[in-house]
């Protein structure tokens, strides 16, 4: 069987090592030791000034918009996974979409502007498939119509735009540390923004509100990441590097393979250093890509249809025409891609499209 995805795992030895840390001092959440020398060792990696670890991905999405303090409609992408826009409506705001760039597949920014209403506090932008959005054009916008930005960068670990990390763009970057990532602590996820006064408020909100041991700044939740996490996030970095490596491997294979057929791969923005987080193919009609998931699982292969549906079919927001995003999101594949998915591998999985796409 081969999966789309497959969880790293570092030696079991190294993750009992850290382990032993919370073990030996009966500690296992309310940020112990683990916890803040993740935080730590990844702000020293990343170079980023406040990062803060959190139990998933989606809960800094949602502190992010209470944080902020947004309300009414906040414009974003309909070409991105469920969390993103579910995170806008559970905190009691309106997703406005805006269709996404044919090429780079992130919201285009070019149409941003013809969204905004007086009821727009915020655009929430997805770094889709760890390639970033045009963050200069949209930083621009939001200046001159003071809104905030907010960046869904959950595949974006170790992805630099311009010399730094994609982190350091709006006004906050979440992160996602799923098991199914490039760098993942099992379950988790962190925040990152340059303001400390934002970082803050924000820590308070992830930890029921509390401000001090017996006050309270406002509502809050429980965001917190526990020690059994850190612990597995800490084996995992030293790997990182070595990761990245081989899945430019593959994809380097993937793209010689796949070079002369009736497809398209994905296009990186210019000035970027990705991490070749996922490897998707957008096919010429969704026929023929029911055709491909279908003999790929006749040899025990599978893929994933990813991102689909396309945001704006939703049955609990209100759904419009988003044309580019509902036609990508039907031809649009992600085929496997994970450390220790073997070359000749991938020539059986690129053989098999042979057959399909001419």
């Amino acid at each position: 069987m081969i999966n789309v995805t497959k969880t790293f795992l570092p030696p079991q030895v190294e993750y009992q090592a850290f382990l032993k840390k919370a073990w030996d001092k009966h500690w296992l959440t309310n940020r112990g030791e683990l916890v803040l020398e993740l935080e730590s060792q990844l702000k020293k990696d990343l170079r980023l000034n406040n990062l803060t670890l959190t139990a998933n991905g989606t809960l800094p999405l949602q502190i992010a918009i209470k944080a902020l303090s947004l309300k009414g409609e906040i414009i974003t992408t309909p070409f991105s996974y469920v969390a993103t826009t579910s995170s806008i409506v559970w905190e009691g705001c309106k997703p406005v979409f805006v269709d996404i760039h044919p090429k780079y597949l992130t919201i285009d920014e070019t149409k941003i502007e013809a969204a905004i209403s007086a009821n727009t506090s915020a655009i929430l932008a997805t770094h889709v498939f760890g390639n970033p959005c045009h963050v200069e054009v949209i930083e621009a916008i939001a200046k001159k119509h003071q809104l905030k930005v907010i960046y869904d960068a959950a595949h974006c670990f170790g992805v630099n735009y311009k010399g730094e990390s994609i982190f350091n763009y709006g006004d906050v970057s979440t992160c996602s540390f799923h098991a199914t990532k490039l760098f993942h602590t099992g379950e988790g996820g962190c925040w990152i923004t340059k303001s400390a006064e934002l970082n803050k408020k924000m820590f308070y909100y992830h930890n029921f509100g509390h401000c001090g041991e017996a006050e309270f700044f406002d509502v809050g939740i429980n965001a917190k990441m526990s020690e059994l996490h850190a612990a597995m996030g800490l084996a995992v970095l030293p790997y990182v590097k070595k990761l990245i490596e081989e899945r430019e491997n593959i994809v380097n294979t993937y793209n010689a393979e796949l070079r002369n057929l009736n497809l398209r791969t994905l296009t990186i923005r210019e000035d970027t250093v990705w991490n070749s987080s996922y490897y998707p193919i957008i096919l010429k009609d969704e026929t023929i890509l029911l055709k491909l998931i279908g003999l790929l699982k006749e040899h025990n292969i599978n893929t994933r249809r990813y991102f689909y549906p396309s945001l704006n079919t939703l049955n609990y927001i209100d759904q419009t025409e988003m044309p580019i995003s509902d036609d990508i999101s039907k031809r649009v594949l992600c085929l496997p891609i994970y450390n220790g998915l073997s070359i000749p591998q991938v020539n059986i999985i690129t053989g098999l499209i042979k057959k399909i796409v001419k």
